[in-house]
């Protein structure tokens, strides 16, 4: 079984140590959002990188805030009214079923999501469908080894096997990063030749 987040936990997302480790606009950057961009933000929760993606973006593109739960949303649309953001659309969606026309986003972002789906390839092609030709993913999650917080290691995923998942469904990894030493950071381009069956 994979290691679900539970929405009762959702101070932690912005907690002072997620702060301090994986700090959204410099983390953002670091991945290479661009003003350009439109922005798919997968299991978005509370808005931690939704609202500063929002920020980063020019104000006439779009970030889409997607997560399965009802509860995390209700608080992202507050926090983005709050912000001014009028450019942040929440989507609530199905876990293999994003609810985006294909080729809808220039950039999907995962962060700390990917340990959690039971079915990653599937989830991973679900992703690709709504990227845009030459668009990219961004993939952070759990280094795969004992750290103070996270989920059980058991329930981490390593970046090869990441990287094979991404190679798997169309994906190109172009960039790796390791962040404060407990989270990896990918960068996958969208291969229109690998995506064609």
């Amino acid at each position: 079984m994979s290691h679900k987040f539970n929405p009762e936990n959702k101070a932690k997302l912005q907690s002072e140590w997620r702060k301090k480790n994986l700090p959204p606009i410099p983390t953002l950057e670091e991945l290479g959002l661009l003003s350009e961009d439109t922005v798919a933000d997968l299991g978005c929760g509370i808005g931690y990188f939704t609202i500063p993606a929002a920020e980063i973006i020019s104000s006439t593109n779009r970030v889409f805030a997607l997560d399965t739960s009802e509860e995390m949303l209700t608080e992202l649309e507050e926090r983005a009214s709050i912000a001014g953001f009028s450019n942040v659309i929440s989507i609530k969606t199905e876990e293999y079923d994003l609810k985006l026309p294909n080729e809808s986003v220039s950039f999907a972002l995962l962060v700390n999501v990917l340990h959690e789906i039971e079915d990653k390839e599937r989830f991973l092609k679900e992703a690709n469908r709504i990227v845009k030709s030459k668009g990219r993913i961004a993939l952070v999650d759990w280094e795969k080894k004992r750290t103070e917080m996270g989920p059980p290691i058991e329930h981490r995923i390593s970046l090869e096997e990441v990287m094979e998942l991404l190679t798997a469904t169309g994906f190109e990894v172009s960039k790796e990063h390791h962040l404060a030493d407990i989270f990896y950071g990918i960068v996958a381009v969208k291969n229109e030749y690998l995506t064609k069956e």
